[in-house]
C-alpha cells in the first residue's frame, strides 16, 4: 500500500520506487554531485532525490511523467533546490538543459525497466552537455551495458554504449529494495560520456553495420552481415581481415571489440565503393 497521501503506483509506467536511500550511495558517489545541477529521471517519492541533495547537488531537476507523483515528489522532498518537470524522459533535450544551466549537467535516475534502454540511447550522444550519468536499471540490462567482447551478455547495446561512453558496474540492488518489488534485481551503472569514434554524421551507418553483425547471433559474421551487405562482399571482407588481422575465418560478432568493428565497418564501406 502507498504511504498516506501518496498516489498509487502505476504499472503502465513501470513505477517501482526505492524504499531506502542508503542503497543509492554507489550511484551518488560515482556522480560527484557537489555543486552540480542534476537531472533526475523519475524521482517518484524523492528517495534518490534526497540523497543527491544531501551530497551537495546545487539543484536537482526531477523529470516525472506522472503528474500525481510529480506533486508528491515536491511535497516529500520539500527543498528549494528541487524542482519537478512533468514530462516524458524520452523527449528530454539534453543540450537545452545544459544551456539553461550555463554549464554541463549530470543525469541520474531509477529508470523504468521498460524504457531504460531508449532513455540511455537518447542520452549517449550528448557528452558535451552531460559528461557523467548514473542509472538504476534491470540487472540484465546493466550486464549488457558493461559487457565486453567475448562476454555472454555482449551485443549491439554493449557496442553502442562503448562507442559513446565508459560504462562502470556500480553494484546490484535486490528486488526487495523496491515498492512494489519487481520480478528481477536491479543494478547501478555509471557512464562517463565521451565523443564517438567517428564524426556524428557517420555514426548511424556504423551502428547499422554493428546491428547487422549481431542480428543473427548464432551465425558467423559472414552470414550475419549478409542481411545488410551482398554476401560475396561480406565474405570477401571478412576473409581478408581474417588473413591480415588473424581473425578466425568463422568469427562471430560477439568476439569483436569496438576497434575491430570499426575496422570491419571501414573495410565494408571501402569494398562497397
Amino acid at each position: 500500500m502507498p504511504a498516506p497521501h501518496q498516489p498509487h503506483l502505476k504499472k503502465k509506467w513501470g513505477q517501482n520506487h526505492l524504499t531506502d536511500g542508503r542503497v543509492c550511495r554507489p550511484l551518488v558517489d560515482f556522480l560527484g554531485t557537489a555543486g552540480r545541477r542534476v537531472v533526475e529521471i523519475g524521482p517518484g517519492a524523492g528517495v534518490l532525490t534526497r540523497e543527491l541533495l544531501a551530497a551537495g547537488a546545487a539543484e536537482v531537476v526531477g523529470w516525472e511523467i506522472d503528474p500525481e507523483w510529480a506533486e508528491a515528489a515536491r511535497r516529500e522532498v520539500g527543498d528549494g533546490r528541487f524542482e519537478v518537470v512533468v514530462g516524458d524522459a524520452l523527449e528530454i533535450d539534453w543540450p537545452a538543459l545544459a544551456a539553461e544551466a550555463g554549464e554541463p549537467i549530470l543525469a541520474a535516475g531509477n529508470l523504468p525497466y521498460n524504457v531504460a534502454t531508449p532513455i540511455i540511447e537518447n542520452l549517449l550522444p550528448h557528452h558535451a552537455s552531460v559528461p557523467r550519468a548514473a542509472f538504476l536499471v534491470q540487472k540484465e540490462v546493466g550486464e549488457r551495458l558493461v559487457a565486453g567482447a567475448g562476454d555472454s551478455d555482449y551485443g549491439y547495446l554493449s557496442v553502442l554504449v562503448a562507442a559513446y561512453a565508459e560504462a562502470r558496474w556500480l553494484g546490484v540492488v535486490k528486488r526487495g529494495s523496491f515498492r512494489p518489488p519487481p520480478k528481477v534485481d536491479g543494478a547501478f551503472v555509471g557512464l562517463v560520456l565521451r565523443p564517438p569514434p567517428l564524426p556524428p554524421a557517420e555514426m548511424p551507418a556504423f551502428l547499422n553495420t554493428v546491428s547487422a553483425a549481431f542480428r543473427l547471433r548464432r551465425k558467423t559474421l559472414r552470414n550475419s552481415l549478409a542481411s545488410a551487405f551482398p554476401k560475396p562482399l561480406a565474405s570477401r571482407v571478412v576473409g581478408a581481415l581474417a588473413e591480415e588481422e588473424g581473425w578466425d575465418p568463422r568469427v562471430r560478432a560477439e568476439a569483436l571489440g569496438l576497434e575491430e568493428l570499426l575496422l570491419l565497418h571501414r573495410r565494408l564501406l571501402a569494398a562497397a565503393g
